[in-house]
């Protein structure tokens, strides 16, 4: 039985950058307390790691709290909106900003199109940390949507409208969008009914949808996939939908204990991947493991 990890899997560059910031802090932290607000990132095997390092998760209910501690709270990869950077500067806080390049310039498009009178859409999950950050820079009032039945229902295209979406989203599904409300506009242009412009911009992290062709080529060449992420991370659903399209025995897991032995049953090949927010060490452990319980089954 071989048991490969893909080449590809691990961090993606803005994750990496995010988790060296952190580590930096936390090394030259000294005495003082290091938090960072909200899970770092959405993997709980890299969480628990850096908070054995010294880093405590907070929520934005904790800033009173830890107002006077002299501490340093670390923005995480997903960003914030401009909310939370104001609260920190009332209360004094001291906050290392280690939001994705990409995430951050997002935003700076996105408030652009927004204070020159666009109506913006974003194409993504309302309650996700780093939607919550774009529709802050526009005021909230962005337009989410994570369908096409919802972007048609919600969308005023007699208003000139821009499309963004959030960095990890399916972009066959925001291709579908696009396209859709394009059609909707020339429509609207060819009746008469309107004269306004539609634009789509194409967010989706490169590093995330450069994978799909690698995933769906190594699922193809193994028996079966075991796809390790953190259960929320909404990289790792997307990356393992792909996965699944072509392997049916692809397997999503997100610890040692989620792996039932009876999924190799004449499998003569395995194949380990994972999220972009997927620790490389984590996918080795997990093969470890699977080679060491293998042979002794």
């Amino acid at each position: 039985m071989k048991i490969t990890i893909d080449a590809k899997a691990g961090f993606c560059w803005g994750v990496v950058r995010t988790i060296n910031i952190t580590e930096d802090s936390l090394k030259k932290a000294k005495n003082k307390k290091t938090y960072v607000l909200g899970d770092i990132i959405h993997n709980p095997k890299e969480i628990e790691r850096l908070k054995n390092l010294g880093l405590e998760t907070i929520t934005h209910y904790d800033f009173e709290r830890i107002k006077d501690e002299n501490a340093q709270v670390i923005i995480r990869a997903h960003g914030e909106p401009p909310s939370t950077y104001k609260k920190a500067e009332e209360l004094g806080l001291n906050l290392i900003d280690a939001t994705c390049p990409l995430v951050t310039k997002l935003q700076d498009r996105i408030r652009k199109h927004y204070l020159e009178g666009w109506q913006v859409v974003i194409y993504g999950k309302k309650e996700h940390p780093e939607v919550i950050g774009l529709n802050g820079v526009c005021d909230n009032k962005a337009i989410i949507v994570t369908s096409l039945e919802e972007a048609l229902k919600y969308v005023d295209l007699t208003k000139k409208t821009i499309l963004f979406t959030q960095t990890t989203m399916d972009k066959r599904k925001y291709f579908e969008i696009r396209d859709a409300l394009q059609k909707e506009v020339e429509q609207f242009i060819e009746a008469g009914d309107i004269k306004e412009q539609f634009l789509a911009k194409d967010s989706i992290c490169h590093f995330v949808y450069s994978r799909e062709d690698n995933l769906r080529e190594f699922s193809k060449n193994n028996d079966v996939v075991i796809f390790v992420a953190g259960r929320s991370s909404s990289n790792g659903k997307s990356l393992y939908n792909i996965c699944k399209q072509e392997n049916n025995k692809c397997y999503f897991i997100e610890d040692l204990n989620d792996i039932d032995f009876s999924w190799f049953d004449k499998a003569e090949t395995i194949g380990i991947t994972g999220a972009t927010s997927t620790p490389q060490w984590f996918l080795e452990k997990v093969k470890d493991f699977l080679e060491e319980k293998l042979i002794m089954v």
